[in-house]
């Protein structure tokens, strides 16, 4: 049976995005100041007018993908009317304007910050930050956990627009040290055997390098160290404890003094990076776009 759907009653939307965000039911109705039944009831209304399940019913609740489109779209109707509210002058005194982010964490340790800096502070912007793989941001863009994000997806999220901001080359490197003791004949059999560093367990860049050198399926050591930051990823190589894929701008300071040796300096790996944002034309947004793109343009390889 098809639903004829007219329009999603806001008080619905506000209230399954409550639930969403606070992680159950009474939890919502607390923050809405409204009875536990009173928001299951509009839950259910919302689901009865979309035809659609819009939650798994788990602690906390969790959203289907039908209902990641109403929280997305919730998300974004609460940021266009705090858009509305700043330039009807209606926001409080010295009310900042939230804009959440996704972005990988070696951008995050070398071009991005400074890229922020740049936006206007005219209204005043509060950034929230959410690390993450380059290759998994976009699923918080797709859950409407995030309103942008870093992200080396080419292929826009539902609702989003895309736009290429170059590409992050990679540099595999490790210290002379361990060179000498681990990668002694040909790298592209010492690099099976030799300890390697990785941010976390979603972290194939170094799979990548050694399946391109080797030209075969065959990944890194299983031998791995686990460092979830740019910057302890960068000291863990340095110090000797494996080797790795370091950001060419972090990685030059160490090579020039010695600390570091490149390894295979033909065979760089290129990550293209993309920002995607919510279509929404929202003056933060916009401001932040433009210096995260012009930032990109002067740091990142064309």
């Amino acid at each position: 049976m098809k639903t004829e759907l007219t329009e999603l009653p806001l008080d619905q939307v506000r209230t399954l995005l409550a639930v969403v965000d606070e992680g159950t039911f009474d939890a919502a109705a607390a923050a809405l100041h409204v009875t536990p039944s009173a928001v299951s009831q509009r839950v259910k209304a919302l689901e009865q007018r979309t035809g659609r399940v819009l939650l798994v019913r788990t602690k906390p609740v969790r959203p289907t993908e039908s209902g990641e489109v109403v929280v997305r779209f919730a998300r974004q109707l609460a940021r266009l009317e705090r858009d509305a509210r700043a330039e009807l002058g209606m926001s409080g005194a010295g009310e900042a304007t939230r804009v959440s982010i996704a972005v990988n964490a070696d951008s995050l340790a070398t071009w991005f910050l400074p890229a922020l800096t740049r936006v206007p502070q005219e209204p005043w912007l509060s950034f929230e930050l959410r690390r993450e793989d380059e290759s998994r941001t976009a699923s918080l863009l797709r859950e409407g956990l995030v309103m942008a994000a870093v992200t080396s997806s080419p292929d826009a999220v539902a609702g989003c627009s895309v736009r290429a901001l170059g590409r992050m080359r990679y540099l595999a490197a490790a210290s002379p040290e361990f060179t000498e003791r681990h990668l002694g004949g040909a790298l592209r059999d010492a690099l099976v055997q030799a300890p390697v560093m990785a941010l976390d367990r979603s972290d194939d860049l170094q799979d990548t390098f050694v399946r391109r050198l080797r030209r075969s399926r065959t990944g890194a050591s299983a031998v791995r160290h686990y460092v979830p930051t740019s910057e302890g990823f960068l000291s863990a190589v340095a110090a000797g404890m494996g080797w790795g894929m370091i950001p060419e701008s972090q990685a030059e300071p160490l090579l020039r003094d010695g600390r570091l040796v490149q390894l295979a300096p033909e065979r760089p790996v290129d990550v293209p990076l993309y920002w995607q944002q919510w279509k929404l034309h929202s003056p933060a947004l916009v401001a932040v776009a433009e210096a995260v793109t012009a930032a990109a343009t002067e740091a990142l390889r064309r």
